[in-house]
């Protein structure tokens, strides 16, 4: 339709119609980290995916599912004493989003692990947690907890101060060698904890791209 347009026709020419699709696709890069175990798995300006996939489902949340399922770092479920570990740097200017994600995962059944500065946080905003040291302040810290595979998610906002980036550039590459699922913004903790609760009972089955599209209507 594109190149027709600029080819010379006209939009009212091409008799376009409002879709209406009722299903939902995340897609999700795919990085070889995991070839580079000493490289900071952090992303920049350069190219570094080597492809990506496509997680498709009538709900958004298990659609996001999907897709981590699909790189390899599936999202964990809350069975019995699911710890997961919370560090966030920019708590305060995102207050709301940070308190719902939080909730969301203790509703879920998650035990939660924070540092000092974000437990603080947490506890302030009515939500129970634990407290782990970061990794000058003692052991056991944040890295012991995922090499002892005591936690089953990771999630840490990176932040611009020099003394905290170490520590973040440790978590990252502990947790890429220990294959825990990362999460560096809010808004992918958010859309995690949402596809947990949908794939709770089930991810659903295969469907082709055909059934998908078959079910896109017109108004």
């Amino acid at each position: 339709l594109a190149t027709r347009l600029m080819l010379g026709e006209t939009l009212k020419s091409l008799d376009l119609k409002t879709k209406v699709i009722t299903h939902h696709g995340a897609k999700e890069a795919v990085f070889p980290f995991d070839k580079f175990p000493n490289v900071d798995p952090v992303l920049g300006p350069e190219m570094r995916s080597t492809g990506e996939v496509l997680g498709l489902s009538k709900d958004f949340g298990l659609a996001f599912y999907k897709s981590q399922e699909a790189v390899g770092m599936a999202l964990p479920k809350p069975e019995a004493g699911a710890q997961i570990l919370i560090s966030l740097s920019e708590k305060n200017s995102q207050a709301a989003e940070a308190l719902s994600m939080a909730k969301a995962f203790s509703d879920l059944g998650f035990r939660i692990t924070a540092t000092e500065g974000t437990a603080e946080f947490f506890r302030k905003g009515g939500i129970d947690c634990q407290v782990v040291a970061k990794i000058n302040e003692g052991r056991p810290n944040v890295v012991d907890l995922i090499v002892n595979r005591e936690v089953c998610l990771a999630i840490n906002t990176p932040s611009a101060r020099r003394n905290a980036i170490a520590d973040e550039e440790a978590i990252r590459k502990a947790a890429l060698k220990y294959r825990v699922p990362y999460i560096t913004t809010l808004a992918g903790a958010s859309a995690a904890v949402k596809g947990i609760a949908a794939a709770i009972n089930g991810s659903g089955g295969v469907r082709s791209l055909q059934d998908y599209h078959s079910g896109i209507g017109t108004l």
